[in-house]
């Protein structure tokens, strides 16, 4: 029976990728924010966001974060995943940028700008 202490194989692993998957949450759920406030005060752009008509803008807002969010968990990771990073000043980033979307989509500030 082989064992083996996890405590040290897991320290001696890097963290990159998922400080990778922490940011991108962060950017993903921004730009849900930022598209949310743009689409309220842009006729142009609530109309260009519109990928599904009974939905409406919506489905683009949602889309495209989506879409963000996934390309920069992909690009994180592929320039993190074998590096050793400093995860709390990622994680406060990343949930800095989840206090900014909370605060883009919420209808007193929003309509406050």
């Amino acid at each position: 029976m082989h064992t083996e202490d996890t405590s040290a194989s897991l320290s001696q692993r890097p963290n990159g990728a998922g400080a990778a998957a922490v940011l991108s949450a962060g950017i993903g759920v921004f730009v849900l924010g930022i598209l949310t406030l743009a689409g309220d005060k842009s006729p142009a752009i609530k109309n260009a966001l519109i990928f599904y008509k009974p939905t409406g803008a919506l489905s683009g807002v949602t889309s495209l974060a989506i879409v963000a969010w996934l390309a920069s968990w992909l690009l994180l990771h592929l320039r993190w995943n074998r590096r050793e990073l400093p995860l709390k000043a990622i994680a406060t980033a990343a949930f800095a940028l989840l206090a900014l979307s909370l605060l883009l989509t919420f209808p007193p500030f929003i309509d406050a700008i």
